[in-house]
């Protein structure tokens, strides 16, 4: 990039790691409603993903895809990129965004899920932006990694989840260093922003609601735009993760 102004994001094209549904679905719709085009991966949501498509491609015709693969399978990793590629004739930006989260306590730790969790959130996203780095050097393009403000504070009964978004945030600075100048990488982590899915005790809501500095939980779109000024409004910006927490960090844990 040799340019500090904003950049043009028509035509561009987007992998988005797990996009069908959650922060990945929000990232999608505001990416594509700034110029950009789509592609959606999701490993079982099929159905989410088609309907995303289908509403992309309805505002603007052929301007979405989809494509279904198991992060988790090295050996599938170049075909997304490929499929990307197919479907667009280029590759701007990856956002390694699918994510794997539950608890592990210690002394219930297993290897499946040791591999499960470091798999998503470490190994995958390595690996496909090895994957993606030679098409992306051909547009000056961007890694964006969905990092966790917990990847500097653990959470508790997390300790897996915790490292592996810790390696996350080293590999984001680490891939800055070596894929410069073609390529920039950031993240972001995101704070209190959606609840997990499944049960959360409304107690423990109201807790971390407590110690965040803005006193309220924050929005996918508040992810969305992040991701856009990364994407469009910072070419001059690379090794940078933005925490997008409502003041979590200085709030508290």
């Amino acid at each position: 990039m040799t340019s500090s102004a904003p950049l043009s994001l028509y035509e561009h094209a987007v992998l988005i790691t797990g996009g069908a549904r959650r922060l990945g679905a929000a990232m999608a719709r505001t990416l594509h409603g700034a110029g950009c085009r789509v592609m959606i991966h999701h490993r079982d949501s099929a159905a989410a993903a088609q309907a995303l498509v289908d509403e992309l491609n309805s505002l603007r015709a052929g301007s979405a895809a989809s494509v279904a693969a198991d992060l988790n399978d090295l050996a599938v990793l170049p075909g997304i990129v490929a499929a990307t590629i197919s479907a667009f004739g280029r590759l701007d930006v990856l956002v390694n965004n699918a994510s794997t989260f539950y608890p592990t306590p210690i002394g219930e730790i297993t290897a499946a899920q040791f591999d499960d969790l470091l798999g998503s959130n470490l190994r995958a996203p390595l690996f496909l932006s090895q994957a993606a780095a030679p098409a992306l050097r051909q547009h000056g393009g961007l890694i964006l990694n969905m990092v966790d403000i917990h990847a500097f504070r653990p959470l508790k009964r997390h300790p897996v989840y915790s490292a592996a978004k810790a390696g996350l945030a080293m590999l984001t600075q680490s891939l800055a260093r070596e894929l410069a100048p073609e390529i920039r990488v950031n993240g972001i982590a995101p704070g209190p922003v959606m609840w997990p899915e499944g049960e959360m005790d409304a107690d423990l809501q109201a807790r971390i609601i407590e110690r965040t500095a803005l006193k309220r939980i924050g929005s996918a779109d508040d992810i969305a735009r992040a991701a856009l000024f990364f994407v469009r409004d910072a070419p001059y910006v690379t090794g940078q993760i933005l925490p997008v927490d409502g003041g979590r960090t200085v709030g508290g844990f």
